[in-house]
């Protein structure tokens, strides 16, 4: 069965009834949305955002829709875009626990945008959110975990399916027109890990936003797509991963629901690194460590954490996928420090991080002090393990953390991690 499985999601999404959809579904893509919003207000003064803004307003269409938070008024396309940097910049943004991906990103900006120039009621925008991310988060879970190994960044690359799938469901586009629209989100897929720490990361996640929207749009005209965008010899899944498993994107389609297994972020960091976190808030808690009383702090967790073994960052942007910054802030100051502080104190955390917490100096010749090693028997956002050695002489390691999965904040749950923060955290 995997050479239509292009053809069975189309199918799926084109014919999908709201009646279909479950109350729990329905509530939980509520939640999603408005954690959306909250993002996309917390990040739409980014300098990555005003940059963006200066350098596409002389080239916006007519004011057709909203840039949240913000005064101008932008095409759909050109505020897709925005909105989706703005959700997604601060790294606070809801997040897909078995993929990593992010979902709302770069779906509910796609439909924001398109329900503003073609008007639908909040029912339909809601059915189209809900498919959108069933598309990019199932598609997600078929190529992983090879294909964030190879270097992908995969809200970007799946993200571009998901406003697509959403996008061509508000505009009612019949299953051939749907295929269509997968496969000219298949020709725009794209975003580099390589970007992470950088404005760079912004470009492929409002990409997918925009470039999911103009696939459905492309495709409501009759712009075709290939037939088998995703199973395809030279198709998606083989082309952007090493192995695929075709059955997680149509098993259990309208009987499973991937929004439910989506969470909230207590930090605003990369997923990987909340276990990290919370082990050291323990730590420190526990034992009343102070910085200047530990020696040396091994992380040891899964290889895809890796890539935040990042010791010399000098930037809020680089510190949020930094566990060297995470470790120095959560033993320093006791809590992960937004990152819309000032950029002085974000980067004097992470070099006292890299300086083994200040005993050598300047020169960054401490710098091992905070050290990852990969343990490919460890899931990527589940327990680390967290060795450390303090001055006298005294180890301890801590196997569990608090949190072992980013676990729901707010309505249901309220947690204490989230309602740490104040609006000067956000620098308002």
């Amino acid at each position: 069965m995997t050479n239509n499985v292009t053809r069975r999601l189309a199918e799926f999404l084109a014919t999908s009834q709201w009646q279909d959809i479950p109350d729990e579904v329905r509530n939980e893509a509520k939640r999603t949305i408005l954690n959306f919003v909250g993002t996309a207000l917390g990040g739409c003064r980014d300098e990555a955002v005003e940059l963006a803004v200066r350098a596409l307003r002389p080239f916006f269409g007519p004011p057709q829709a909203t840039v949240i938070g913000r005064s101008e008024r932008a095409d759909p396309l050109s505020a897709a875009f925005l909105n989706a940097i703005s959700a997604n910049v601060l790294e606070f943004d809801d997040t897909h626990v078995r993929t990593v991906i992010h979902p709302a990103a770069p779906v509910a900006p796609a439909l924001f945008g398109l329900s503003e120039r073609r008007p639908v009621s909040g029912r339909e925008l809601l059915h189209a959110f809900i498919l959108g991310v069933e598309t990019e988060c199932r598609i997600g879970i078929a190529i992983s975990p090879a294909h964030y190994r190879r270097g992908w960044h995969i809200t970007s690359t799946c993200g571009v399916f998901g406003a697509a799938a959403g996008a061509g469901k508000l505009l009612g586009l019949d299953p051939q027109r749907m295929v269509w629209a997968i496969g000219n989100a298949a020709a725009q897929s794209a975003g580099p890990i390589e970007s992470l720490g950088s404005m760079a990361k912004s470009i492929s996640v409002g990409n997918a936003a925009r470039n999911g929207l103009a696939a459905a749009l492309l495709a409501e005209q009759g712009f075709t797509g290939p037939e088998q965008a995703i199973e395809g010899t030279y198709g998606f899944a083989r082309v952007m991963s090493d192995e695929a498993d075709f059955s997680a994107i149509t098993d259990g389609l309208g009987n499973s629901w991937e929004i439910l297994t989506n969470a909230y972020k207590p930090y605003p960091c990369g997923v990987v690194l909340f276990p990290v976190i919370d082990g050291c808030l323990e730590l420190r808690e526990r034992h009343m460590l102070s910085a200047d009383r530990i020696a040396a702090v091994t992380v040891r967790g899964h290889p895809l954490r890796i890539r935040t073994d990042r010791p010399d960052v000098t930037s809020g942007r680089a510190a949020k996928v930094s566990v060297q910054h995470s470790v120095a802030v959560a033993f320093i100051y006791g809590r992960s420090v937004p990152i819309r502080r000032p950029m002085h104190r974000r980067a004097r955390g992470a070099r006292v991080a890299a300086q083994g917490y200040g005993r050598r100096g300047c020169d960054y010749s401490g710098r091992d002090r905070i050290r990852h090693r990969a343990d490919d028997r460890r899931p990527p956002v589940r327990v680390p393990r967290h060795p450390v050695a303090w001055n006298d002489g005294a180890p301890d390691e801590r196997r569990r953390a608090r949190s072992q999965i980013p676990q729901p904040c707010g309505v249901r749950r309220p947690d204490p991690r989230c309602t740490a923060f104040d609006r000067s955290d956000l620098g308002y």
